[in-house]
């Protein structure tokens, strides 16, 4: 077969052709709205052209300290200016940003930074302690192979200055006397070809040690064109950071910001008191949280809230399926959700439930059912699927069949940091396999049932833990639910609710509640989808609110199993 010509023979050429990387938005914003504010942290403000200026000298602090293209600089912190200068001022000498959870045990980071060779750690001062454990750990693992990493500990002025102290006792240098050596005007380093890596980042494994997701600067951008696209943000945006940072590169709205010359709102600690504070004094439009955050925000305490809001407020939720009583009671507050679905894999949400002007004019319920699902794929994604786990063909768009979710183009990850047999398995058959098993609606639009793990078998059926928990959310008792299989000697297995009360009913009889409970789901879902046992309190999450059913799974699992049906 003749190979494939052109009408023309012109080649690339420095003139008509450059890498892409999201490194160029800083550059920008900085020439366009230089006195425009960029980061407000507390009492901290900084605008874009200072914005600029400390990532470069950041930059130049990096490479004076041989950070250079093949390297890995690790940040532990939460959601503070130093953190989003990070994610330019690293890559900008080169280097790789690994921006850690701050929620993973030392062990667990010490495998991280160790899996990365991380070769400078910045670690904001609350987790300098964290940070310190985790690198005597390495150590220990090294097997005196162990090149200590240099210590760069981020102070932040809201905070108690003593930790600072201490770190800086232990030989850590303090962030900005760092940058300080760094050149203002330096000369950076934009990638020669962009499938150069920007980020590393890791996935948060619960069978097996985490595995590190490569992203690279052209994903990066297409990712964060694409958020503005599909959000339709506009020019000059006020974006609070309820998202941590560290998960997905901050979704890659790091950059994003950067691109629409907005502005950047830090906050440290999310709760529902500051998240309206924030719409309600900073100006903030738009903001990204997991649903567990919208939960909490539809449940705030009456002094906790600044209602109504002042303006409409944007707000893209993933990392769960949404309840769709969540998302009516967060319409009926003045928010417009947009619900969206992705991995660490696609660069976080790499698909949207895109509104349709038509459900306007649907009940508020059927308009939260709609909004529920994962949806389409995103303007920046070529390719998404649900497909056969058996022979890997797409499923009928009929709403019932259920398939696993698959990805191909150009937001998805170059693959997994020195693990061939991940890569093997996570790109079987030329696309991103995401276990997430779901359904294609006539609309073409996907839902997701249930991670393929979740998925709970009852006397040879599967049932959806998803569908469960949406009907039980549906009950005036319950804050947050999460469905497991529990072992069930009839069954099999059969559904157990893990249930976290409203605040005001957590001194009701239990034993009654857990009885309502399973006659309230009699009355809503088929006999064999309902919970055989309700167990109560606070449930695990991850740092970006993800309930961990793998916990839950195991705590059932103590429980033992069922002995006879209630049904």
């Amino acid at each position: 077969m003749a190979s494939e010509r052109d009408i023309d023979d012109l080649p690339r050429n420095k003139a008509n052709y450059t890498a892409l990387t999201p490194l160029w938005f800083l550059e920008r914003a900085a020439t366009v709205f230089p006195n425009r504010k960029s980061l407000i942290h507390g009492s901290v403000e900084y605008t874009w052209h200072q914005t600029y200026r400390r990532c470069r000298q950041l930059a130049s602090a990096l490479t004076k300290n041989s950070v250079t293209f093949g390297s890995t600089v690790a940040v532990i912190a939460p959601n503070v200016p130093a953190m989003y200068e990070a994610h330019f001022g690293i890559p900008m000498s080169g280097a790789v940003i690994n921006a850690v959870n701050v929620r993973l045990n030392a062990q667990t980071i010490a495998f991280l930074l160790g899996h990365g060779s991380a070769s400078i750690v910045m670690v904001d001062q609350e987790y300098f302690p964290l940070a310190e454990e985790a690198l005597k750990v390495w150590e220990n693992n090294s097997k005196g192979n162990f090149n200590a990493p240099l210590l760069i500990v981020i102070a932040d002025k809201n905070c108690d200055p003593t930790p600072v102290q201490y770190a800086l006792e232990k030989g850590a240098i303090e962030y900005e006397k760092f940058i300080e050596t760094g050149d203002p005007d330096f000369t950076w380093k934009a990638p020669e070809d962009e499938w150069q890596t920007i980020a590393l980042g890791y996935t948060s494994g619960t069978t097996a040690s985490p595995k590190g997701v490569v992203l690279h600067h052209r994903g990066a951008y297409i990712m964060a064109m694409s958020n503005a696209v599909v959000w339709s943000m506009p020019e000059g945006a006020v974006y609070l950071w309820t998202l941590p940072l560290f998960h997905c590169n901050g979704w890659c709205f790091v950059w994003t910001l950067a691109m629409i010359c907005g502005t950047n709102i830090c906050l440290r600690q999310v709760t529902a008191k500051a998240v309206y504070s924030a719409i309600a004094h900073l100006g903030v439009t738009h903001f990204s949280a997991a649903p567990v955050v919208l939960n909490t925000i539809v449940n705030a305490p009456k002094e906790e809230t600044i209602l109504p809001l002042p303006r409409l407020v944007h707000v893209s939720t993933a990392g769960a399926s949404p309840p769709p009583s969540v998302l009516a009671a967060m319409s009926q507050r003045g928010f417009r959700v947009l619900h969206t679905y992705g991995l660490s894999e696609t660069y976080g949400p790499s698909t949207l439930c895109t509104w349709k002007p038509e459900w306007d004019l649907l009940p508020l319920d059927v308009q939260a059912r709609l909004q529920a699902r994962q949806g389409v794929r995103y303007v920046g994604l070529e390719h998404l699927d649900v497909v056969s786990t058996n022979d890997m063909k797409p499923v009928p768009a009929d709403g019932k069949t259920i398939g696993e979710i698959v990805f191909r183009g150009n937001i998805v990850m170059k693959g997994y940091l020195k693990n061939p047999k991940a890569n093997e398995e996570a790109f079987a058959g030329g696309w991103y396999h995401s276990g997430d098993l779901a359904v294609k609606h006539p609309d073409g639009y996907i839902e997701i049932k249930d991670r393929s793990k979740d998925i709970i078998i009852s006397g040879g059926e599967n049932i959806s833990s998803v569908e469960v928990e949406n009907i039980l959310y549906l009950h005036p008792a319950i804050l947050e639910v999460s469905v497991v299989a529990r072992p069930d000697e009839q069954w099999g297995e059969s559904p157990c609710a893990f249930v976290t009360l409203k605040p005001d009913l957590k001194d009701t009889d239990q034993r009654k509640l857990a009885d309502d409970i399973i006659n309230f789901s009699r009355s809503k879902m088929p006999k064999f989808w309902v919970p055989k046992s309700v167990a109560f309190g606070p449930l695990p999450k991850t740092a970006t609110g993800k309930i961990q059913k793998h916990l839950l799974r195991a705590k059932a699992k103590e429980m033992g199993p069922m002995k006879k049906s209630r049904l």
